[in-house]
């Protein structure tokens, strides 16, 4: 049986949870987001909590429970907290700023890169190094901060590129100088 999906995943204050035929929507201060129900797996609410029951005992179905439930707990917290994930960039000239609805991105290219942000999240340049995209949705934070990373990934060597805020990028040794021989 599925131990996390048996957990409910209780509702915050200002925060409501509607249940509809094939899906849920979660509303809370910070936005609204729906999540398209499988037909596996069965969504009530009873005062505030949600539970997610699976409708037969099928491991297929077992496992979406504690799929679905885990996207339901990273909504309510998406739609009370919200999500961020940093980004740092390292590297001679590399250098970020936004124009508009644009991400404008000096990554030691012959042009600027631009990067069209999404109207689901925003980003902020906190620093001509530094940036953080935020949003409600977990899965379109994460996604678009790897959209970016994926521009300009951290080589081993100078670990210029850009990379997430704490990531460890391991360093290789660069050549080194022969010494004598013919």
């Amino acid at each position: 049986m599925s131990r996390i999906g048996k957990k409910p995943v209780v509702i915050p204050r200002g925060v409501t949870v509607q249940v509809a035929p094939g899906s849920v929507a979660v509303k809370g201060q910070k936005g609204e987001l729906v999540l398209p129900l499988r037909p596996e797996v069965a969504v009530s609410v009873a005062g505030d909590q949600v539970h997610v029951k699976s409708v037969d005992d099928e491991r297929a179905s077992r496992a979406l429970q504690g799929t679905t439930r885990a996207l339901l707990a990273n909504m309510v917290e998406g739609v009370t907290k919200g999500y961020e994930r940093k980004l740092e960039i390292t590297g001679v000239g590399y250098e970020a700023s936004l124009e508009g609805g644009t991400l404008l991105l000096k990554l030691g290219f012959n042009k600027p890169v631009r990067f069209a942000v999404p109207p689901t999240v925003t980003i902020d340049v906190t620093s001509p190094t530094a940036l953080s995209v935020k949003g409600v949705d977990l899965q379109q934070v994460g996604m678009v901060a790897a959209a970016i990373r994926k521009l300009r990934k951290p080589e081993p060597y100078k670990g210029k590129g850009i990379k997430y805020s704490g990531e460890i990028v391991k360093r290789k040794a660069g050549k080194a100088f022969a010494s004598g021989g013919a």
